[in-house]
């Protein structure tokens, strides 16, 4: 069923760039599809700072729809794009690959082992999944087919014979420096080192713009005949025949060739960009700070693209998407994580909101360490608050939820075409994650300690909980280092309890005589908790307002000792779920002085 369209009033950035976008879809084509617009290039794996170049303008574009517009989301895979340079610690790709650099991607073999037979199409296919999983909808355009179809001939010659004009635009940005780099950080401070990688944009920012040879200024570079590079300078050009001679300074190749009949090479990126802008009628696209600094790409292109008739569109910056806890998982790859590596540890839903809540030019990070738990909490708490129906627009406190709260968490759960599929029974994901933690996977005993949390609502079949159940394991197996996984003791710490003093003796003695009244989550939770207050002479249900600070450290001196006698350290799990997966008769054995 499609999602109820949100209101006009909801205020929060996809409803008001939806706003923008519509009024000027109006202005400039009223009646037509609005267009909205994405761009990456597959040169290696595609990252979670490109991901931001997608959602982006498919929140704007869902918003659209939501309010009963015809949109169409293009994504140009810059898949004819130079092969720039070998990435580090991709599988299957070594040194060797160096000899393909000056090729497009889509001339360059896959790495070995891989299905597909191409660079580009290898590391398309995981973003293709990642989207399809994401429930983000658009068409997709392979750049390669543009240009070696003749799709973009007229486009071309229109620029050849207009190389002057694009000249005396890009000249007056040349002598121009970018920021220095303590003015680019208090612009936009980074996260942490992997962010660099993770700014996103198509990785064309720094191409050159086609200047350079002798011959005079010319925005199209061929692909050498003979070895596929575009190390090529054009020596000349001829407006009435189309002639183009170009000579490749990697092989020696030389040729002549018509330019209304060739189809193997591209105009140089600042001059391809504003004409798609141009020639596709794109009204928003967002680009990364690569592509914003003065005299990039958006910049200049915002002046090219009146030449081809057209104008720029509505683009805000978006800003760097950090990581947490990054493992070895992913700097093996070379680089940050990609969403496909996110969906393994996360629901999708989790992922569409991180994106979703934050404007584009907010930077934020994506969790793949204990964060990753917290994030869940939150989420799972906004949602308990939709549901309850507590969104109010004039409330900040309380149980209430924002507007923009809300419409972030409408948008994460689906898109106008209906929900993503979700997990039916959502337990929190930190106790799934401690469970296959120290169940190590089993599934049967991950059954029995999770149908033991509610009693009175004991869960019968594992397939509730996922998928969520199954990204919390791959967190556990992926994520989380082996010195820190749990193992519960094969034998009791003798030697501690032996140690122990008249008043561990008497905690331990008052959880073991509740464990049998107490076994559920909410109540092991109110046993570990309440045993240092009865020792103190409070009621176990004694609020922290009614108890004295000294209870605290009385608790953690306790949790402390019992993490020891079950898992050998000073913390783990939560010791409610600890002690359940444990079993009550494993926990007297372990705790039985």
């Amino acid at each position: 069923m499609p999602i109820v369209a949100q209101s006009t009033e909801t205020t929060d950035w996809v409803s008001r760039y939806a706003d923008e976008v519509i009024a000027e879809s109006e202005r400039r084509a009223p009646g037509k599809p609005v267009v909205v617009a994405s761009g990456l290039s597959p040169s290696g794996p595609i990252h979670l700072g490109n991901l931001r170049e997608v959602m982006t303008p498919h929140l704007v574009a869902d918003e659209i729809r939501r309010r009963g517009h015809t949109v169409r989301h293009l994504l140009s895979w810059d898949d004819y794009d130079r092969y720039r340079k070998v990435p580090a610690g991709v599988p299957g790709v070594d040194e060797s690959w160096a000899e393909h650099i000056g090729k497009p991607l889509t001339s360059v073999p896959a790495p070995v082992g891989s299905p597909y037979a191409t660079w580009a199409e290898h590391f398309k296919a995981a973003m293709i999944a990642a989207l399809a999983e994401l429930g983000v909808e658009y068409d997709g355009i392979s750049q390669t087919e543009q240009y070696t179809s003749g799709v973009y001939r007229e486009q071309i010659l229109f620029a050849m014979r207009h190389r002057g004009d694009i000249d005396a635009v890009l000249d007056q940005y040349r002598t121009k420096k970018a920021p220095a780099k303590k003015q680019q950080q208090k612009q936009q401070k980074p996260l942490d080192a992997a962010e660099v990688e993770a700014a996103g944009g198509s990785g064309a920012a720094d191409e050159d713009d086609g200047s350079g040879s002798g011959a005079g200024y010319f925005p199209y570079k061929p692909y050498c005949g003979r070895c596929e590079k575009d190390l090529t300078t054009v020596g000349s050009y001829d407006d009435d025949t189309t002639e183009l001679a170009y000579v490749c300074s990697a092989c020696g190749f030389a040729e002549t060739v018509r330019l209304s009949e060739f189809n193997r090479g591209k105009l140089v990126w600042k001059v391809d960009w504003p004409m798609r802008w141009a020639y596709e009628g794109v009204i928003f696209e967002p680009s990364g700070v690569d592509h914003s600094s003065p005299g990039s790409s958006f910049q200049v292109g915002g002046q090219i693209v009146g030449i081809f008739g057209g104008e720029q569109p509505i683009g805000p910056m978006y800003a760097f998407v950090g990581i947490s806890g990054m493992a070895k998982m992913s700097s093996s790859k070379g680089g940050v994580p990609t969403p496909s590596d996110a969906l393994q540890i996360m629901e999708p839903q989790l992922l569409r909101w991180l994106y979703a809540r934050r404007r584009p030019n907010q930077s934020f990070k994506i969790a793949f360490d204990q964060e990753i738990q917290r994030l869940y909490d939150e989420w799972d708490k906004l949602a308990g608050k939709v549901a309850g129906g507590t969104s109010q627009a004039s409330s900040t406190g309380g149980g209430s939820v924002l507007p923009a709260d809300a419409a972030a968490h409408a948008r994460a759960v689906g898109t106008a075409a209906g929900e993503l599929p979700k997990t039916a029974r959502p337990m929190p994901y930190r106790t799934l994650a401690s469970v296959v933690d120290i169940t190590a996977g089993d599934e049967k005993q991950t059954l029995r300690i999770l149908s033991e949390l509610d009693p009175e609502n004991p869960l019968t079949e594992l397939d509730e909980v996922r998928p969520r159940l199954d990204r919390a394991e791959a967190w556990i197996n992926t994520q989380v280092p082996a010195e820190q996984r749990t193992v519960v003791r094969d034998e009791p710490d003798t030697e501690l309890l032996a140690s122990l003093d008249d008043e561990g003796r008497e905690s331990l003695r008052l959880l073991l005589e509740g464990l049998e009244e107490n076994w559920s989550l909410d109540g092991l939770t109110h046993l570990v908790y309440g045993v240092p207050k009865v020792r103190a002479g409070f009621p176990a249900d004694a609020t922290p307002k009614e108890l004295p600070p000294e209870i605290k450290v009385a608790q953690r001196t306790f949790f402390a000792l019992l993490y020891h006698l079950l898992v050998g350290r000073d913390t783990g799990p939560r010791l409610p779920t600890l002690l359940l997966a444990v079993g009550q008769d494993r926990v007297r054995t372990l705790l039985s002085a």
